[in-house]
């Protein structure tokens, strides 16, 4: 059943956070879309030229020290307000902290947290550093009077053609870990950021809403690169969880690289939740919402062999 977003004021008010990131600045594009009014925060070190093209459109900015007082005053007369800020603790846990306390003191009855993201509420503690950050976030969200609804849309199905190193493209090889078939919740930015602009204006959203443009293994995606470049992609096996549990430890213990947001054992921790299986979303909101661009793996895999002449 699709449900249409529902709120009093004809013109809502969405304050947002993060509208200079990727994410971020296509969230508030759709918010604009949808006719919401849209107050972008930003710092007063940030580059308010990456978001001209949103004040262009009638979005406005307000920079701010990111102090809870002057939040507080930010977030005066939204009907939500939505983080897309990216980071590690000190952003996740203790910036989004602060905005959220804003938004209780500003009287604001809804709250999206930037929990974007595979189902971190079913993996092992421990187990992926990001998502026990948003683990530990989750606990002060739940504590809120606040209604917060935290959207999961597996992996950005963007990172295929680089961040995230499924397709070995020089290679021509597809790599996976313990079962080729298992699946794999992807979904772009673009369709992310236009369900959460959905999400904000409907004021009926549940706690968790969880969606999946794309679930494939690693078996179809080879079989896709096979049909979209006409050469034969193959799988190429990395080893067992239990091997890459290993290969984890061995990461973190000779390139550590605390403070930066991917380092390499960072994304073989997400291969080890998501080929493990347990981040699997389900059931998935995908008909919650009409008007969703499904931008689609292959389409972005499309439009990267034509590029790179693959």
């Amino acid at each position: 059943m699709t449900a249409t977003a529902s709120s009093t004021a004809i013109h809502p008010l969405i304050v947002l956070a993060g509208a200079n990131g990727e994410l971020g600045s296509r969230i508030a594009n759709h918010l604009l879309q949808r006719k919401a009014r849209v107050r972008l925060l930003v710092r007063s070190a940030s580059s308010k030229e990456k978001l001209s093209h949103l004040a262009e459109q009638g979005a406005e900015i307000v920079v701010t020290a990111f102090s809870e007082d002057s939040l507080v005053e930010a977030c005066q007369g939204a009907s939500c307000v939505v983080s897309a800020l990216s980071g590690l603790e000190e952003v996740v846990i203790d910036a989004q902290s602060v905005l959220l306390s804003a938004v209780e003191r500003a009287g604001v009855s809804r709250f999206i947290p930037s929990d974007f993201a595979i189902d971190f509420t079913k993996i092992t503690p421990g187990s992926n550093r990001n998502l026990d950050l948003r683990r530990r976030f989750k606990e002060r969200v739940d504590a809120s009077p606040v209604r917060s609804t935290s959207i999961l849309n597996g992996a950005f199905s963007d990172m295929l053609t680089g961040l995230m190193p499924l397709i070995l493209f020089p290679l021509k090889r597809v790599v996976y870990f313990e079962n080729a078939d298992q699946k794999l919740d992807l979904t772009s930015m673009e369709t992310t950021a236009a369900y959460t602009a959905a999400a904000a204006l409907d004021d009926d959203a549940p706690r968790f809403l969880r969606i999946a443009a794309d679930e494939l293994s690693a078996r179809e995606v080879a079989q896709m690169m096979t049909e979209l470049t006409g050469e034969p992609y193959k799988l190429l096996r990395g080893g067992s969880l239990k091997a890459l549990s290993f290969y984890i430890r061995m990461a973190k213990t000779f390139f550590p690289q605390k403070g930066d947001l991917y380092p390499a054992w960072q994304g073989m921790q997400y291969f080890h939740s998501m080929f493990g299986g347990k981040a699997k979303l389900a059931p998935l909101d995908n008909d919650r919402y009409s008007g969703i661009p499904w931008v689609k793996a292959r389409d972005i895999l499309k439009q990267h062999v034509a590029e790179k002449g693959l």
